[in-house]
């Protein structure tokens, strides 16, 4: 089918070069000129695993375009999926702009029937009014329907989260959408649950609040297990091999952050708040969730007792691992709080370093994992990268002034850690 996705960030550009992995023939449309002559020539925007091969394959193909036209793009397809930014705005909701923004666009270039298919992340009730916002602004006057199909990647593991999807979730307002949709997804083999509009926007911020909730569950649980000396991966190996509950989502850590879940849970807690009920159970999410980046440097306080003019040298940049987004990252919070305390940081990521200088300053950006360590009186492994398991232990001791590591991500083994002779530090053990 021939397909158009106006806007080319994380969401966008993995959603339209996945369908043009599939055979679709896609146009993707974003108003950045720069990112567009960028995409044109090969290049890429933002790290993912996989994804340049996919845009290099498929753009070499002929089946996926950009342009910076959306005027274009709703002229060459018949589906128009918009996946543009939702921000969060200071009191928790949503911006809305530019959604609208692109709704009053796409109204302008119609001059036939079009699918407009919502793919960003939107509260309750935003399809009726990308619907009248079109019905207002089409000058053609021509029929359409608004379909709501929410997104499910996982930064670091879209291109195989949106391959091999578990559901693939389509609201409509009529029955007509129904059939086009469930083609556009017929070569990604999974379940098609087809569902009213407002149930399918509901469906999104449920299910991030839910795993928000699972995170903060096993955080909350590390402070118990380390007041009684438990160990808290194995109390998450116990209770997750119960199939009601799951093992994933239950990794102790710093804290969840990055562009969606503090995102969607506050969006969420704000709908509900709108619609009259009080979401207290989120709003605890919350407050562990912040609570716990608090313990983690009071640890480091409780440790090394003042940190002015002494230097910390910190793995991980990316708010979790396999991306460079950095956008609200526990790790550059953790960073900006160290520094609060007069610490001296060297720092170092595999993929994110580039778009955090534009946020962390004052640091010593290090191009080799293992070269951190050196002068420093202690380490920190602040996001998950599986490279960082293979840091070699014996020379980041011989490298530090004080063998102590504070590992924000379990990354280590208890007894190994002891044995090299490290203070070392960990979350709920």
């Amino acid at each position: 089918m021939k397909l158009t996705i106006i806007g080319t960030g994380y969401v966008g550009l993995v959603t339209g070069t996945c369908f043009a992995e599939a055979g679709h023939r896609v146009v993707c449309v974003d108003s950045n000129e720069d990112k567009v002559n960028v995409l044109k020539a090969g290049g890429m925007p933002i790290y993912e695993p996989g994804l340049a091969e996919l845009v290099r394959k498929n753009v070499a193909a002929g089946r996926l375009h950009f342009t910076s036209s959306t005027p274009e793009g709703v002229e060459k397809s018949d589906v128009i999926f918009i996946a543009v930014p939702t921000p969060p705005l200071p009191d928790g909701a949503v911006d809305l702009s530019f959604i609208e923004r692109v709704a009053r666009d796409i109204a302008g270039a119609m001059t036939s029937y079009k699918i407009v298919v919502d793919k960003s992340t939107v509260p309750v009730k935003t399809g009726d009014k990308v619907a009248e916002t079109i019905k207002r602004y089409c000058k053609a006057k021509v029929e359409f329907d608004v379909v709501s199909n929410p997104e499910f990647l996982r930064e670091g593991f879209a291109v195989e989260d949106f391959m091999k999807p578990d559901r693939v979730v389509v609201g409509v307002r009529t029955p007509r959408p129904v059939a086009a949709m469930k083609q556009i997804y017929e070569p990604f083999d999974a379940p098609v649950l087809v569902t009213d509009i407002n149930s399918a926007e509901l469906i999104k911020h449920a299910a991030n609040s839910f795993l928000a909730l699972k995170i903060s569950y096993i955080n909350a649980l590390s402070v118990v297990c380390e007041a009684t000396g438990a160990n808290v991966l194995e109390v998450a190996n116990g209770i997750g091999l119960d199939a009601r509950i799951g093992r994933r989502f239950l990794e102790a850590g710093l804290g969840f952050g990055g562009s969606c879940f503090p995102k969607d849970l506050s969006a969420f807690i704000k709908i509900a708040e709108q619609l009259g009920y009080d979401f207290r159970l989120l709003k605890e999410v919350q407050r562990i969730n912040a609570e716990q980046m608090d313990r983690f440097v009071k640890k480091i306080l409780d440790t090394m007792w003042v940190l002015k003019d002494k230097t910390i040298g910190v793995l991980g940049l990316a708010f979790k691992q396999n991306t460079d987004d950095v956008r609200l990252s526990p790790a550059i919070d953790l960073c900006q709080r160290l520094q609060k305390e007069g610490a001296k940081l060297r720092v170092h990521d595999p993929q994110a370093m580039e778009k955090a200088k534009a946020i962390l300053t004052g640091v010593t950006y290090v191009e080799d994992m293992n070269a951190v360590a050196e002068g420093c009186d202690a380490l920190v492994i602040a996001t998950e990268w599986p490279e960082f398991k293979q840091l070699d232990l014996e020379k980041a001791r011989a490298a530090l002034t004080h063998p102590i590591l504070f590992d924000g991500r379990n990354l280590f083994d208890l007894a190994e850690m002891e044995q090299l002779g490290f203070i070392y530090k960990s979350v709920g053990r």
